[in-house]
């Protein structure tokens, strides 16, 4: 696992949140993140704008360096991370408008949390030595918990008083899953080293 692909995935979830929450906390006027979408922080004419825009931005781009580092998942798994990730630039580029909605920001948006709900599915490995966050029972898991949080951010799309907080956790939850499947990466990597370095140990002796 390339350092740098470590690097980007402990940096999407440490930009996202921090994004929205600096972005929140600087509006004049109170924002209630509870029941207001990030995409509301991000609108045009929004003050502090700019922020959200460089927040998703990064994202994206931290998204697809991990996705084209994570050499120990599947080959699909690893596209649909890296389409992702661009999914999320193309949502910063193009905001929505003051009033009413915007069909670009809403298909790349679309387009992004069906990506990133599918990725782990596609990246899964089934032999014995995959790492724990590729593997079949840890995937379907974490899918499972994906989908419950989508069925909740659905339901307040149309009714619901919590619309920012179930968006907040879906793409919380999103952006945290590749930094776990990085981590499990890298704990493989050391038990694969643990037996070598013994082995090399008793030789020399």
């Amino acid at each position: 696992m390339p350092w740098w692909g470590v690097v980007s995935s402990l940096l999407a979830p440490v930009i996202l949140i921090g994004g929205w929450t600096v972005a929140a906390g600087l509006q004049p006027v109170p924002f209630n993140a509870v029941q207001r979408s990030v995409s509301a922080l991000g609108a045009v004419g929004m003050p502090y704008q700019w922020i959200i825009t460089i927040a998703l931005v990064g994202v994206g781009v931290c998204h697809a360096a991990t996705g084209i580092a994570l050499r120990s998942a599947a080959d699909a798994g690893r596209a649909l991370l890296v389409i992702g990730g661009v999914s999320s630039i193309l949502i910063a580029v193009n905001p929505q408008p003051p009033h009413g909605g915007s069909l670009a920001h809403e298909a790349f948006s679309l387009v992004g949390v069906v990506v990133m709900t599918i990725w782990p599915l596609a990246a899964m490995r089934r032999d014995p030595g995959a790492p724990f966050g590729l593997r079949p029972a840890a995937v379907l898991a974490a899918t499972a918990v994906t989908l419950g949080v989508l069925l909740w951010f659905t339901i307040e799309l149309f009714h619901g008083t919590e619309l920012g907080l179930a968006e907040r956790t879906v793409t919380a939850d999103q952006s945290i899953w590749p930094l776990v499947v990085v981590m499990s990466v890298l704990a493989a990597g050391k038990r694969a080293l643990v037996p070598a370095g013994r082995e090399a140990a008793v030789r020399s002796e």
